[in-house]
């Protein structure tokens, strides 16, 4: 249990500190930085998989068509997840990219009733309710829906949908996944070069090429502390831990990147922070009377 917490709380702190990351790499355009960070981040698992000779499970995939395709699908969107969110941070969005994380374990719920058929508890409407509640006063607010955040959270909670119920473990899929986008950064990156726009290679200095680099076990490092605690924890505990990250990304927001707050989005933010604190209570309270229903 202490592991598990320890190595759950570290991934959420590390996620909790990208933007300063993405942040030092604002000269770099976010599809460049996407890219690298496909590139470096599937050399780095390569590196992992060597070490501890971990890949007999690559013949078995690639003659399984259908997991293929599964993977495929989810590369597509954790890419346009990372893209988004390197996007929104370097942009201007930092609150918007913690509104969507915020948002996410609520999308999650959604995903489950209505592409997996489970059942939704009165709490969990009620969850849910508060939330569209605030996501509707937000737009009402700004006159446009907050894409940025719905886009992170629909594309994080499909990845984790499909990510639930896929044939690999943590390394070897998200391995496997670098693995497929890999043809798409190169391609990307070599076309950049052939132009004189590969920062990495003509423009950048040595401190953007070191951070470019780091985005492998930037990337990397958090999924797998993330995994391991997974495995040792009871999603109560990591259903709490998790808004660990968009609560520092939100901070950051407003103290470091000095985004604007206003009283009327501080609001909406209260009504999505209640909904998910009343989601949070309910499993709590649940996880402690099923060992009595069980006696």
């Amino acid at each position: 249990m202490r592991t598990g917490i320890l190595s759950a709380t570290l991934a959420f702190l590390c996620w909790g500190l990208f933007p300063l990351y993405f942040h030092t790499l604002k000269e770099v355009p976010a599809m460049q930085i996407l890219a690298h960070r496909m590139l470096w981040c599937f050399l780095f698992l390569t590196a992992v998989l060597l070490a501890r000779r971990q890949w007999k499970w690559l013949v078995e995939v690639l003659r399984k068509p259908r997991v293929v395709g599964s993977f495929i699908c989810s590369s597509i969107l954790l890419a346009a997840n990372w893209l988004m969110y390197i996007w929104a941070v370097n942009n201007g969005h930092v609150i918007d990219a913690s509104l969507g994380y915020f948002i996410n374990p609520l999308v999650n719920i959604m995903f489950g009733y209505v592409l997996l058929q489970e059942r939704m508890r009165p709490v969990q409407w009620l969850a849910v309710a508060l939330a569209a509640c605030g996501v509707a006063w937000l737009t009402w607010q700004a006159g446009q829906m907050p894409w940025i955040a719905l886009l992170l959270a629909v594309s994080f909670g499909l990845y984790g949908l499909m990510r639930k119920t896929a044939a690999l473990g943590a390394l070897e899929g998200l391995s496997f996944e670098t693995l497929l986008l890999l043809p798409v950064a190169l391609a990307y990156l070599l076309w950049l070069s052939m132009h004189g726009q590969n920062m990495f290679l003509n423009t950048g200095s040595d401190s953007t090429r070191w951070l470019l680099i780091a985005s492998g076990p930037v990337t990397a490092i958090p999924l797998l502390l993330f995994a391991s605690g997974a495995r040792k924890l009871p999603l109560s505990v990591l259903g709490l831990l998790q808004y660990i990250a968009p609560s520092m990304v939100f901070l950051l927001g407003i103290w470091v990147f000095k985004e604007t707050f206003s009283p009327e989005r501080l609001q909406g933010f209260i009504v999505i922070w209640s909904a998910l604190a009343l989601y949070a209570a309910e499993g709590l309270w649940r996880q402690r009377k099923l060992p009595q229903a069980l006696a």
